[in-house]
């Protein structure tokens, strides 16, 4: 399928009509017990180097971890024109953050964190306010009510939380305790495609608030000792950023940067000791980094700044064996913790190859799987999708670019196979990433 326009046509409406935004990255601190300063400051040459403006810093709570990851993340941003903001993660810590009433270092609440690093130089500032959100937090609204809590401490804030399990029945009676609102519901449910309409709803309820999207392009819970799901993901990549276009959110934040363990991390491995033990072999040689390479033109597009490709340009993605081979090992299609009605991986997914050009001009864009029939399709100048299904093909897929019956450029995938790779036999639903 067509996503976009061909780019000075997009690049032209988009600046009549888009204000420009600000794209994040979710960063998961408790994932970065084996970073040091350095490999801080790798990351943010990475997200930089694509568009990225901020990194956002999920921290659980207790973690004795975080307070030492986030003063490295800070000394990395120190200095360059990259910010950092703080996401109080009120699920994934064991406990709730307490909303603190007075500074501590190190940090130990809300308020002590934001007190030792909102006026610094690499905190991201909106409306001259410290950005602020959260992961949940539904039975703490209390603390960020005017004059409550934090912000009698801290001052003034621009406060996004995601708060979805509020519902937006809801959500207007907390209106006035929040400058903006954020959706974690990013992921389809069952085996459809994600639309936009949830974020439309949210943005509908919460009248006179900024709102950021979320964008992410894949999903599977491997290894937690505990429910494992997965949701679809197949084309969601592309899909969310075409969606971008039509919400018009005044942040996106891509989730994520380095959650290993849900399989959507579109950041590098740098040291396997970030990788929960569980979900280490569904992670190794199932690399990522292939997501960014479009991000300066998706978000480009996004912000409604003209961008002309200079290169022909492929992206493809996919599972390296159908859903049926191997065994599920306990993984469900959708989420019984999540309210859904739970079903099973190949309900969810489709064995397919999917795809994205990013073209100087009209070309056609070809795939084959292994010794199989090639598949060709017409692009147009500016950005492609499609996607093509195994069929019981099986070898290396190979991608090409072609004008006037000549290959201008190509690239080999890893190949599809009939059966897992993993040891245990269990069968491994993350996505291989790669490009030329």
């Amino acid at each position: 399928m067509k996503l976009f326009t061909p780019l000075l046509a997009v690049a032209t409406c988009l600046l009549q009509t888009a204000s420009a935004g600000s794209v994040f990255a979710h960063v998961v601190v408790g994932n970065t017990g084996a970073h040091d300063t350095a490999a801080w400051a790798n990351d943010i040459k990475l997200a930089q180097a694509v568009g990225i403006d901020a990194f956002v810093l999920n921290m659980g709570y207790p973690d004795s971890n975080i307070h030492t990851q986030v003063a490295n993340a800070f000394a990395a941003a120190a200095g360059t024109s990259f910010k950092l903001f703080f996401a109080f993660d009120y699920l994934g810590g064991g406990q709730v953050w307490p909303a603190g009433t007075v500074a501590a270092d190190p940090p130990n609440s809300v308020v002590s964190y934001l007190l030792k690093y909102k006026d610094n130089a690499a905190y991201f500032h909106y409306n001259n306010a410290p950005f602020v959100s959260t992961f949940e937090g539904k039975d703490n609204t209390a603390d960020w009510v005017p004059n409550g809590p934090v912000r009698s401490k801290v001052g003034a804030i621009h406060f996004v939380p995601n708060w979805n399990s509020v519902g937006q029945g809801n959500i207007g009676a907390q209106l006035d305790n929040i400058e903006g609102f954020f959706s974690w519901d990013m992921w389809p449910l069952g085996g459809t495609n994600k639309t936009d309409a949830i974020d439309k709803s949210w943005k509908a309820a919460t009248p006179g608030k900024t709102y950021m999207m979320g964008v992410s392009p894949w999903f599977f819970h491997s290894a937690s000792g505990g429910e494992d799901w997965v949701w679809r993901g197949d084309s969601l990549w592309a899909d969310r950023w075409a969606q971008t276009l039509d919400v018009k959110p005044d942040f996106v934040q891509i989730v994520t940067w380095n959650d290993f363990g849900e399989a959507h991390y579109i950041g590098p491995i740098s040291n396997t000791a970030d990788v929960a033990a569980g979900s280490l072999p569904y992670v190794q040689n199932m690399p990522h980094d292939s997501w960014r390479d479009f991000l300066p033109y998706y978000i480009a597009a996004y912000k409604g700044t003209p961008f002309v490709p200079l290169k022909d340009q492929m992206q493809y993605w996919y599972r390296t064996a159908p859903v049926a081979a191997g065994n599920t090992c306990g993984v469900v299609g959708n989420s019984a913790g999540n309210g859904q009605s739970t079903t099973t991986p190949a309900q969810v997914l489709e064995d397919g190859v999917f795809f994205s050009a990013l073209l100087t001009s009209a070309a056609q864009v070809q795939v084959q799987i292994g010794s199989g029939q090639a598949v060709t399709f017409q692009g147009s100048a500016g950005i492609n999708h499609w996607s093509v299904p195994f069929k019981g093909q099986t070898g290396e897929p190979k991608f090409s670019v072609l004008r006037g019956g000549s290959v201008v450029k190509s690239g080999t995938g890893a190949a599809i196979t009939t059966g897992t790779s993993l040891a245990d036999g269990c069968a491994n639903y993350n996505a291989w990433v790669g490009s030329f």
